[in-house]
């Protein structure tokens, strides 16, 4: 009988990290997670602990990585991704952008592993042409606020690319575009888990801007089924995955509120962070055509999913 595959996931305890453990296990990997917790929170995969095919390290990635035997595909989801924690921990989120991947990517060398990098839509900062290409190069200020976050991903795919081109390694690369879904921190500064916290405890909700600046948001499983498809194909090349039904933040407050029905409830507004994206739309053209992939939860059945895990953790 072949030997189990074995999967790698960095930032294993993170909102996608977590659900990526399940669903490679439900496929039959072995997987070994390896989180340092920063903004990860081990609750996530506690229910993996007892399986004899999952194991966790809680280690840093930006410091030297070992794990023993052998390893087949490595997925790298570490890093802080919402502007509250990277604005709050600027130097870890470059750190583990630059250092951590150039840790991962030798690790795929050694272990003859395939990995697929975590990149984002940020990438394309605010963007200049809409809905983002992959060919699009993005407009990124390198010393605002987000660059921070914005460079590192940019530096991860540079470097991703590198190690493709000058050692052979196996390599995958997705941009993620908005997602939402169970496990995300309530906390965690994003549009979609303040609106619903704040809603849910009968607080104002906020709106940064005047509430026209637009986002496209993808569920958490149609990412994961993308995510998985991307691994599995032949293309190395960045592909976006996301849900191109574009909302006004203003409209997506609305719809929140509604769906958590407390008539108390108002939006009010904030003014805008420097270096705010406008615009957010994929163009998926390259998902649908090289893996056969588009989005399938709309979001009124993904908004009702995620209200029923906020309801349960606020």
């Amino acid at each position: 009988m072949a030997e189990q595959k074995r999967v790698l996931v960095t930032g294993a305890a993170g909102f996608l990290g977590s659900h990526l453990c399940d669903r490679f296990i439900k496929e039959g990997f072995r997987v070994v997670g390896m989180d340092n917790l920063l903004t990860g929170n081990i609750q996530n995969i506690e229910h993996l602990f007892p399986l004899k095919e999952f194991e966790f390290y809680h280690h840093d990635i930006t410091k030297y990585i070992h794990v023993p035997g052998r390893i087949d595909y490595i997925l790298h989801f570490a890093s802080p991704a919402s502007p509250i924690d990277y604005l709050k921990m600027p130097i870890q989120t470059l750190k583990v952008g630059a250092l951590g991947t150039h840790n991962v990517l030798g690790v795929a060398l050694a272990k003859k592993a395939r990995i697929l990098v975590a990149s984002t839509s940020e990438v394309y900062g605010d963007p200049l042409v809409h809905p983002q290409v992959e060919e699009y190069w993005g407009n990124v200020n390198p010393i605002g606020p987000r660059g921070v976050y914005d460079e590192a991903k940019r530096f991860l795919e540079s470097i991703t690319m590198a190690y493709h081109n000058f050692h052979g390694v196996e390599t995958r690369m997705i941009r993620i575009f908005n997602t939402y879904g169970p496990r995300m921190r309530l906390d965690d500064g994003r549009a979609l888990p303040t609106f619903m916290s704040q809603a849910l405890r009968g607080e104002d909700v906020t709106v940064f801007g005047d509430g026209s600046q637009t986002r496209s948001f993808c569920y958490v499983d149609d990412l994961v089924e993308g995510i998985y498809r991307l691994l599995m194909s032949d293309y190395h090349m960045p592909v976006n995955i996301g849900n191109p039904a574009e909302i006004t933040l203003k409209d997506f407050a609305e719809e929140v509120v509604e769906l958590v029905g407390n008539k108390n409830v108002k939006i009010v507004y904030e003014p805008l962070p420097k270096d705010d994206p406008k615009q957010r739309r994929p163009d998926i053209t390259k998902a649908k055509e090289i893996l056969g992939w588009e989005p399938k939860v709309d979001r009124s059945e993904g908004l009702k999913r995620t209200l029923e895990y906020f309801k349960q953790h606020i």
